[in-house]
């Protein structure tokens, strides 16, 4: 969004419907792009869906859909999303309709390139994920796999964030990467407010590996979460394995085991995780100098809070300060 103009301009977000489309993953971004509001009220995001094909468009789930608009809104969009589709030519062949593949040749070179569960085989169809990280459900990961070996896949996250590309794990993982979408454009605060609306978490810990299905070994029903929630409130603690071991009552081995069962993380990853996201809190709040922020969230150091920022969001304290202070919102 513009900020330079008393009557900002949202982001467009142009969500491209293609049958037989997963209709749990065609409302998502229109529920969560939708909700994102500045200081002010004003919508942050336009989201606009669109399809090749006019009339009542087929789903899995019962129902038809009506898109708002033809493919003609995609050469203007600033961010394009395709939802899961069972669109055979994709799904089958790894090709794509003529409409379809010309629809999407007029995406602008700039724009931002989104799909959510098995969008990723339109995308890469369109040759968009070509020597790229990208995800899809992991039920079809093989297949997908054989059509597209020049697509470096990794079924066992939620999502793959590649700058321009983005790609999501199957179903309710298209409602993480919008978040997380909402996260990189507008800061924790924006985020955090359209998951309450939600009823959402803000970020869930792990990959998609933890719901493939699988045979899984017996466990005691012993699990990191207490210990977790302990770590989250004492983020200015050592917060060693040994630490967090000896809070569970378990041995380091074992403690380490299962927080990456449960996290898809180290414990010493995970820890780290959280306090950048508390520094990022804090950073918004914008009531504390960068010392006190590497302080409060267990980074220790200025110098030490600026490598994870720089390393994870290509940005300085001030620069990330600067540009998501001003978009905390009140809860919704």
């Amino acid at each position: 969004m513009s900020e330079d103009s008393a009557n900002p301009v949202p982001h467009r977000v142009v969500v491209l419907w293609v049958p037989t489309i997963i209709g749990f993953d065609a409302t998502i971004p229109s529920l969560v792009f939708g909700q994102a509001a500045d200081a002010q009220g004003r919508p942050l995001y336009e989201v606009i869906t669109c399809s090749i094909e006019r009339g009542p468009l087929e789903t899995t789930t019962g129902y038809g859909m009506i898109a708002a608009a033809g493919p003609e809104v995609l050469a203007d969009a600033d961010t394009v999303i395709v939802p899961g589709t069972r669109c055979a030519p994709a799904r089958r062949s790894g090709v794509l309709p003529d409409g379809l593949a010309a629809a999407l040749d007029t995406i602008r070179p700039d724009a931002r390139v989104v799909s959510i569960c098995t969008g990723a085989f339109v995308l890469a169809a369109a040759g968009r994920l070509d020597g790229r990280r990208a995800t899809t459900h992991w039920r079809y990961a093989d297949n997908f796999r054989r059509l597209f070996p020049q697509v470096h896949l990794d079924e066992s996250v939620l999502f793959v964030d590649d700058g321009d590309v983005l790609t999501s794990a199957g179903l309710a993982a298209g409602i993480d990467l919008c978040l997380h979408m909402l996260r990189r454009d507008h800061g924790t605060a924006v985020a955090n407010a359209v998951a309450r609306h939600c009823v959402v978490p803000p970020w869930r810990e792990g990959g998609q590996a933890q719901f493939i299905d699988r045979h899984l070994p017996e466990v005691d029903g012993r699990s990191t979460a207490v210990t977790r929630d302990w770590a989250v409130a004492n983020l200015t603690e050592t917060l060693s394995v040994a630490q967090l071991a000896a809070h569970a009552g378990m041995s380091s081995r074992t403690f380490s085991r299962r927080c990456r069962e449960e996290t898809g993380l180290s414990p010493g990853a995970w820890v780290l995780a959280r306090r950048v996201d508390r520094a990022r809190e804090l950073l918004e709040d914008g009531a504390l100098s960068v010392d006190d922020v590497a302080q409060r969230s267990g980074l220790g150091s200025s110098d030490n809070l600026r490598h994870h920022l720089r390393r994870d969001l290509g940005m300085s304290p001030s620069a990330y300060r600067k540009t998501f202070a001003g978009n905390r919102i009140a809860a919704m």
